[in-house]
Formats: structure tokens, sequence, C-alpha cells
């Protein structure tokens, strides 16, 4: 069985596709215009001040601040096919195989993400890993609320809030009557209709939960840069059995790019 017609870009394209529409980490994050090599540099350009007129005008010079973000967190996939072109030619195959390695890979990268709440703005953290809120059913709508303020009071911007919490909290929210009691859950977590102070809530079981102590993370969708690409996807011939590999590397990396657009509860849930 020759591997000479193995497709590279039908494999990377069916995995970024897959990855895409499940990804907690590209909704909720600013990705670079381009990725190219193994780093991407973002520019934080600082505010000019705005004067009064009086006839004439001052120039002001614009400074921006560089943030590197390094795609040094690597991962791979390696799986073993009785024929590459057979796994090609049948979409239905490709599809189930792809959409495996993307979840696998959206679960990491997603939890990756999520775990850079540390970054988070000193002043925008409710509870600690010392004292953790203690959520249930009748505070959790409220707290959730605080984290917006939180950001408000930081003149984040109003759109492309989002707050991401997991399956327990969304249970506590699902009874209030703020909230609704039926939520949908789309495939990369959004729950349809549903806002608190402005922030489109959002499902992750990657959010981090250190030692029973729960984060839930507001953030806009400027505070972290966020970059992933598949670096290589190859076929070869297997030597220890009658079948072909598919292996291929994704590389990505994370970087907090404004602490004060992240608000972070520390909480523990009934």
């Amino acid at each position: 069985m020759a591997i000479t017609s193995f497709i590279p870009s039908v494999w990377e394209g069916k995995l970024l596709a897959n990855f895409h529409k499940a990804s907690v980490a590209d909704l909720v994050t600013t990705s670079p215009t381009r990725v190219e090599g193994n780093k991407v540099v973002f520019n934080r350009i600082g505010a000019s001040t705005l004067k009064d007129y009086s006839g004439s005008i001052t120039w002001d010079d614009v400074s921006t601040t560089p943030i590197e973000l390094n795609l040094d967190q690597k991962k791979y996939f390696a799986i073993k096919v009785d024929d590459v072109d057979a796994v090609q030619a049948a979409g239905d195959v490709l599809d189930t195989v792809t959409e495996d390695e993307a979840m696998a890979a959206k679960e990491v990268m997603d939890s990756y993400v999520l775990g850079l709440y540390t970054d988070v703005h000193a002043d925008n953290t409710i509870g600690d890993d010392t004292t953790p809120i203690a959520l249930d059913k009748t505070n959790v709508y409220d707290y959730i609320v605080d984290l917006g303020t939180k950001l408000s009071k930081k003149k984040v911007p109003n759109s492309n809030r989002f707050v991401v919490i997991n399956a327990d909290v969304l249970g506590l929210l699902s009874k209030d009557d703020r909230f609704t009691s039926n939520p949908n859950v789309l495939e990369n977590g959004v729950v349809e209709g549903q806002k608190i102070n402005g922030m489109q809530v959002v499902v992750s079981e990657e959010i981090a939960n250190v030692s029973g102590k729960l984060k839930i993370m507001a953030l806009h969708k400027s505070a972290v840069g966020f970059a992933k690409q598949i670096e290589k996807t190859e076929a070869i011939r297997l030597e220890t059995s009658f079948s072909d590999g598919v292996r291929g590397l994704f590389v990505y990396g994370a970087e907090v790019l404004r602490p004060e657009a992240m608000a972070v509860l520390t909480a523990t849930v009934s």
C-alpha cells in the first residue's frame, strides 16, 4: 500500500475546523493576524491625551508596548490506520478521526489558556484559596454580577465580555429565576442567549479547580492573546505492523495582554 497520495492539507484543514468550532480558548481570546514561526508579537498601544482646543494643536507620540507570545507548548498525535488512502476517501472516517484528535487538543489548550487566571490584576479578585466563596443557588448569580462590576471599574469595554464557569455552577444558575431553567449549551461552550451583567456565559470543564477551589473567570477578549498552529502532519509506513501511521504536531502559546481586563472568583460549590 503506497502512502504517496497522503494529503497533509486535508488532515490539517479538518483538524483546525473541528478545533475552531469547539474551542473555548479561541472564543474568549485575541488571535494574531498571522502566525509565522514560533513567536508572535502583540503591540499594546498607549492612550493619547485629550486636550482643550484653543486654535492650535499639539501632537502626542503614541507609545507601543510589545508583548511577545512564544508558541512554546507542543503536543502531538500519532495514530495507526490500515490504509491512509481509504481513510482520506471515506469522509465520515476522516471526520471521526480528526474530530477525536481536535477535541483532545481543544481540552489541553483550553485548560492552558484558562489556567492564566493567576495573572489577574490584584484588584480584580473575589475570594482566594484560603477564603473561597461558598456558592449556592441563592448567591451565585450575584457574585458573577460582581465580577462584571470589577471589569467595569477598570473601564473594560462592554462588548466581547465572557464569564467562564463549569457545569456545577451552571446547575446552580439554572435554579435562579434570573437565569434560564433549561440552558442550551452550544458546541463551543456558549450558553445560548444567556448573559450576566453584559458577559456571555460560557461553560467549560477545563476551568481551573485546585484542591476543590473552583475558579470562575470573567474576561474581555483582549485580556489574553492565544495562537496555535499545526506545525507538521505526515504519514509514514510503520515497520512494526502492517499499517500506516499518521502523526501531527500542534504548537501553541498564550499570554495575558491586559491583566485588568480579567476578574477571577475563587469558590466552592455546595
